[in-house]
């Protein structure tokens, strides 16, 4: 995960990285088949390395599904401190280029949830604060896709100021959004009431 954090995809070649473990350049092909499998085994590490929504602390939860969601929007900046190798590997794999991966990674949050986005949507139903007019299955997909990009932006605009507004915005402004964000969220899943 080290070398594609630091390295990126591209530059981060099977000999670095057998040189790193040290074993064969043979010998990481031979377990991982690809550079793009290598790559993915990084991304799932990194995944499965976050939280899940439902890791938030009893008063959080208490607060129901929009709280967990706000709290999670408001802790995003601790990413770069604390898990900047996993969250560069899981950053590199949203933008990838590359289809056949991109669909790997696909078929891996749809399939083993590192999240736990489902039991997180089912949370919000069964608390009567998430709707039930849509199919579950497309909500938590709007869910993984939403905060996603909320996330990187978040982090994104820490590490580099001005990328996406012009200006670094001030901790005001960031709060402002993650309201706005929360709201916008609300109004499209949420069923207007809470437990």
């Amino acid at each position: 995960m080290e070398l594609f954090a630091t390295d990126g995809y591209e530059r981060t070649t099977a000999e670095a990285v057998a040189a790193a473990a040290g074993v064969s350049k043979g010998a990481v092909f031979g377990y991982f088949g690809s550079k793009a499998g290598l790559f993915l085994a990084a991304y799932k590490a990194a995944a499965s390395s976050f939280s899940k929504y439902l890791d938030a602390p009893a008063d959080v939860l208490a607060g129901g599904f929009f709280a967990v969601i706000a709290h999670w929007l408001t802790h995003t900046p601790h990413l770069i401190r604390d898990n900047w190798v996993p969250y560069r590997v899981s950053l590199l794999g949203n933008y990838c280029s590359d289809l056949e991966l991109r669909r790997s990674i696909t078929r891996f949050l749809r399939d083993e949830d590192p999240y736990g986005t489902q039991a997180f949507v089912q949370f919000g139903i069964d608390h009567g604060e998430v709707r039930v007019d849509i199919d579950p299955p497309m909500i938590v997909s709007l869910i993984d896709w939403l905060m996603d990009r909320c996330q990187d932006a978040i982090v994104t605009e820490a590490l580099d100021p001005g990328l996406f507004t012009g200006d670094a915005g001030s901790a005001d402004l960031r709060d402002a959004r993650l309201r706005q964000f929360v709201e916008l969220l609300r109004g499209a899943v949420g069923t207007g009431t809470s437990s």
